[in-house]
């Protein structure tokens, strides 16, 4: 196994790290919209929030030598399902080949968030 790690995305907020490469996988820890330059979350909207999601979660990708193009399979975590089609309009601009997914709506993510995603893709 090997630990993925990149400034570019924030930093774990606990005893994690931000992605694990096995076999020629990379499975993501889930990324909030935590800006990585100042460590805030800044977003307010869902779709400020799921933008800031989607640039975090492709810098751990890209650490891992991946992308969202190979992107197998996705877990998206949602505060509110009212926010599914907005949520929805962020995540497939960046996703166009269509993972396997899972979406459910959670009673709280960390620091309040409005969204959470996490990843696994080839390397």
């Amino acid at each position: 196994m090997k630990m993925i790690s990149t400034e570019k995305a924030p930093s774990a907020i606990g005893p994690y790290s931000q992605a694990m490469e096995v076999n020629g996988l990379v499975f993501t820890s889930g990324q909030i919209p935590i800006n990585p330059a100042t460590g805030e979350i800044e977003a307010k909207t869902i779709e400020e929030q799921a933008e800031q999601v989607m640039k975090n979660l492709g810098e751990v990708l890209k650490a891992a030598g991946s992308s969202y193009e190979k992107t197998v399979k996705t877990t998206c975590f949602l505060a509110d399902m009212n926010d599914f089609g907005a949520f929805n309009e962020v995540y497939g601009k960046y996703f166009t080949g269509k993972p396997a997914r899972s979406c459910v709506a959670v009673k709280t993510l960390p620091k309040n968030v409005l969204c959470e995603v996490e990843a696994i893709a080839e390397v």
